[in-house]
């Protein structure tokens, strides 16, 4: 089985993004099965542990991802606060952080 990578994470989602804005029946997968949406449209499993959610934007005018809740700690980790120290992402999403509207 080979597994997309990190990096290719992105490409990945606009592969998703695309099909599913001409194919109803992909759409409806995409919403149900993720994984499967990604596999399809890329011919490559996602890695162990990640996951991706699509969401559909119909009815709203904008849709938004709320943040993970933070931990009672406010305090940031040294590994926290390396990643931000120097303006990079994170990676968690893949660089694909996207606000949709229609």
């Amino acid at each position: 089985m080979t597994e997309i990578t990190a990096s290719e994470a992105n490409e990945a989602v606009q592969k998703v993004l695309k099909k599913a804005g001409s194919d109803a029946t992909f759409h409806a997968l995409a919403l149900s099965n993720p994984a499967a949406a990604v596999k399809e449209a890329t011919g490559k499993d996602l890695p162990a542990g990640y996951t991706v959610r699509f969401v559909d934007n119909k009815g709203a005018d904008l849709t938004l991802v709320l943040p993970d809740v933070a931990a009672d700690s406010e305090e940031l980790s040294d590994a926290e606060l390396e990643q931000v120290a120097g303006g990079r992402c994170a990676g968690s999403c893949g660089g694909s952080c996207v606000m949709m509207s229609s």
